[in-house]
């Protein structure tokens, strides 16, 4: 097993942002002036030139992206889940996935991760926004190294997707040597016949916590990781 990796998603986010633009050139960065927060400064330090702040603004952000991308350019459009999705929906719906263009949307700081930021920084509703909008795959990865994986995927992958980042600092438990990704497969973390455990994004760690607490009262927990949320693993 790997050394496990005490990080955000939004770091490991940040990070695969850099690696893969260093080969691709057609990734261009956009954030609503929460860039620190998101970690897409990091690729604002690294590649200035690509990188652009549009202020507090997010639907102008969309629509701004929603042009690079039909100029041919792979466009990451970056803020809190909250204003991301909730603020730029309209953007997202008609000018984006409507016209099916390749459009990368991350939503930071997602769920309730947000802590003391507030109930107005908090969304967990921005899933079923982003689930019932049409063309649109939601990715919701759980650790460093789903996310590296997942943010690689998404940008190979044409067409529009939302990526789901967490705030908090939590363990990978995924080893890199073996692990395997595919857009739209749940993987199953850990075997059993009783119940059955369906978790993504942060929950997944806490849901590992419980199948080791039912394992050691006796109870047997299938535990599986649902990373994309749309289109879902009916296998």
């Amino acid at each position: 097993m790997a050394e496990t990796v005490m990080k955000a998603t939004r770091e490991s986010f940040g990070e695969a942002l850099c690696e893969l633009a260093e080969t691709n050139k057609d990734i261009v960065v956009f954030d609503a002036d929460l860039a620190a927060a998101t970690k897409t400064g990091v690729f604002k330090k690294a590649f200035p030139d690509r990188f652009f702040d549009c202020g507090i603004a997010e639907g102008n952000m969309i629509g701004v992206a929603a042009g690079m991308a039909a100029a041919g350019k792979i466009p990451v459009a970056a803020s809190f889940a909250m204003f991301a999705t909730g603020r730029a929906f309209e953007q997202i719906r008609n000018s984006v996935a409507y016209p099916e263009l390749n459009v990368k949307i991350a939503g930071s700081h997602a769920g309730i991760s947000t802590g003391e930021d507030g109930a107005t920084h908090q969304c967990i509703e921005d899933i079923g926004i982003m689930r019932a909008i049409p063309n649109m795959m939601v990715l919701n990865p759980a650790d460093h190294w789903e996310m590296k994986a997942a943010t690689k995927a998404m940008l190979e992958y044409r067409g529009p997707v939302y990526i789901r980042l967490g705030r908090l600092a939590i363990p990978s438990f995924n080893d890199p040597a073996t692990y395997h990704f595919e857009l739209g497969k749940g993987i199953t973390l850990h075997e059993g016949y009783d119940v059955a455990v369906i978790a993504t994004g942060l929950v997944v760690n806490e849901a590992l916590k419980a199948v080791r607490e039912l394992e050691a009262e006796g109870i047997s927990a299938r535990l599986i990781n649902i990373h994309t949320i749309k289109p879902i693993d009916r296998g």
